[in-house]
């Protein structure tokens, strides 16, 4: 059974930095796609950034230039830099795993619980 644990969210304050990271167990296979995905109250969930098992990533508009998502080598911790934090980053943020599919407007199959992040201004 795969888990993932995310750990690494806290407050911080507009234009602050953030470093979510996500320990992954019980892998089967070398070719899962790894993501970050967030919800904000009142929101859909969005993906945020996905890097599949050659090392290639996807990230969402809202993002792109401030966040980088990577992975150590073993591939069991995963890892989303947040830098230039605005108030609309404040959400819920999940790391999941898919072996199918490594798009950001995908259902990934397996989730972790989520650790929040709250941007202040």
């Amino acid at each position: 059974q795969l888990q993932l644990v995310e750990s690494g969210g806290g407050s911080v304050q507009a234009g602050g930095s953030l470093t979510l990271s996500c320990e992954v167990s019980g892998y089967t296979y070398s070719s899962y796609c790894l993501g970050w995905f967030r919800q904000a109250p009142g929101k859909a969930r969005e993906g945020v950034a996905v890097i599949d098992s050659a090392g290639g990533t996807s990230y969402a508009d809202s993002v792109k230039g401030r966040f980088t998502i990577s992975k150590d080598n073993s591939g069991n911790i995963l890892f989303l830099q947040m830098n230039s934090l605005t108030t609309e980053d404040t959400a819920q943020y999940y790391c999941a795993a898919d072996r199918y599919a490594c798009v950001l407007d995908h259902i990934f199959q397996h989730w972790g619980q989520g650790t929040q992040v709250t941007v202040s201004s």
